[in-house]
């Protein structure tokens, strides 16, 4: 199991420099380009769980999974409003959603959190595989 939280780890790490964001004229950004600190929040939540992994214990990777799970989530929802009130100079409320609905999310993230995922679910596999060794 230490391997697949490993490849989860792996995954979130890739994913943060994958394109997340598509911003039309400017192109693809990552989480560096998004937020510098939010990029270092992802970062060192994933250095946490290396220490989690390497010392074998399962209740720390899911600790750090399930928070790296919620920056996702967090940053999701700042792009949105990001890009919402990027638009706030337009006079009607549908032309601010139309506009902002210009800025996509591109694939990075399914990468993101299925890295996260394989990390929280693989931990609670190996504890269940001690419960039945014994």
């Amino acid at each position: 199991m230490k391997n697949i939280q490993l490849l989860g780890l792996l995954l979130v790490v890739i994913g943060s420099f994958l394109p997340l964001v598509h911003v039309p004229i400017i192109g693809n950004w990552n989480y560096w380009k998004l937020d510098h600190y939010l990029a270092i929040a992802c970062w060192i939540l994933a250095a946490f769980a290396v220490f989690g992994i390497v010392n074998n214990n399962a209740k720390v990777v899911k600790t750090f999974g399930v928070l790296l799970i919620l920056l996702f989530a967090f940053t999701l929802v700042a792009v949105k409003m990001q890009s919402l009130q990027y638009f706030s100079f337009l006079p009607f409320k549908s032309w601010r959603e139309t506009f902002a609905g210009v800025v996509k999310l591109k694939w990075g993230w399914i990468i993101e959190f299925l890295g996260a995922f394989l990390m929280i679910f693989a931990g609670s596999s190996e504890k269940t595989d001690k419960r039945t060794q014994i």
